[in-house]
């Protein structure tokens, strides 16, 4: 027998489908089966170019020439960041390179080192 997801509203494990729905005897909240398959989705995974998951306090490898916006800078290829730390946002790492200082980078253009 399959179990079924507890209520979110109230907790309750006495929850019942009703076609494509999840109903809750004891609050009479409604929810459909798509919300609980988002939510369990919820949690992101930050891949590098390789598709090796990465995590905080790794080690990566640019693996691309990249120009530094607001500077005549480049990160070099094979430059190391040590000890990164994933974020949110636009890029996906947050990260320091001798010689250049505090970057923002994205997945995309390192590797696991």
């Amino acid at each position: 027998m399959s179990e079924l997801p507890k209520c979110p509203e109230c907790g309750s494990e006495y929850t019942y489908e009703d076609r494509e729905m999840f109903v809750c005897p004891e609050c009479a909240h409604e929810w459909s089966m798509n919300a609980v398959e988002a939510s369990a989705d919820d949690t992101k995974v930050i891949k590098d170019a390789n598709g090796n998951v990465l995590q905080d306090g790794d080690t990566v490898t640019v693996i691309k020439d990249l120009k530094v916006k607001g500077s005549s800078l480049v990160v070099k290829v094979g430059a190391k960041a040590k000890n990164i730390r994933l974020v949110d946002g636009d890029h996906d790492i947050d990260c320091k390179i001798d010689g250049i200082g505090a970057m923002k980078l994205k997945s995309e253009f390192v590797k696991k080192a």
